[in-house]
């Protein structure tokens, strides 16, 4: 019998490294999806809101009628001295009038990606990319993607990496030269929770943007991230 729980972990240890080894030394990148969702509601579609209104006005026509009088019955309680005055918050901050992208007080109704500049697996010269680190000694590539975050934030006390499995996967391969290993990445999705501002490091820049702008950086592959990113 322990011979046999022997052969057994042995083979699920040999599968497990077939996972994430190839035939031709393909390096294996973790990289991070780091994302803050919407501040505040943003507006809703002209579709949607007509959809809504024909509902209501469906709905209304199947409801009881009540008289007027029953109706006016809240208006003659006593009202208080108070008044409350609300004003709601503008949509658009100070960041987003002076486009300042490193900020996360901009698009406060869409989400933002993080896009840090430095050089990555597979440039020799410094580049836009996501977080990300070469998988490598960790446990396993969610382990490699968080450390990924963690080396550019520091901290990971307010992210939250949503699932274990990673949420999409492209193949690079070098166009200058064969010989060099293509490069397989991982993208995992991380978000922002209750946080406005993060100390970026390990990176020349950073910038903060919205899914289409992300897609200006990435032309090439513009048509993946666009399919993987739902927004």
């Amino acid at each position: 019998m322990k011979m046999q729980r022997c052969c057994s972990s042995a083979g699920r240890s040999a599968i497990g490294k077939r996972w994430f080894s190839s035939s031709n030394n393909d390096k294996i990148v973790a990289s991070v999806l780091f994302e803050r969702l919407p501040v505040v509601v943003p507006k809703i579609d002209p579709t949607v809101y007509a959809f809504q209104e024909f509902s209501f006005r469906w709905r209304q026509q199947y409801r009881r009628e009540y008289p007027e009088s029953f109706l006016k019955k809240s208006d003659t309680r006593g009202k208080g001295d108070y008044q409350i005055d609300y004003k709601p918050a503008p949509r658009i901050s100070e960041a987003d009038k002076t486009n300042d992208q490193r900020s996360l007080h901009r698009a406060l109704d869409r989400r933002l990606y993080l896009l840090v500049h430095g050089t990555t697996q597979g440039s020799g010269k410094p580049v836009w990319h996501f977080p990300e680190k070469n998988y490598d000694s960790e446990e396993n590539l969610r382990k490699c993607a968080e450390s990924a975050l963690e080396s550019f934030i520091g901290d990971l006390s307010h992210t939250y990496f949503v699932g274990n499995a990673p949420m999409g996967h492209m193949v690079m391969q070098s166009t200058e030269d064969k010989k060099i290993p293509s490069i397989k990445r991982f993208f995992f999705k991380s978000q922002v929770i209750a946080a406005n501002k993060f100390d970026i490091r390990k990176c020349d820049d950073f910038v903060w943007v919205t899914k289409d702008e992300l897609l200006e950086y990435f032309p090439e592959q513009a048509e993946f991230l666009n399919k993987m990113i739902i927004s």
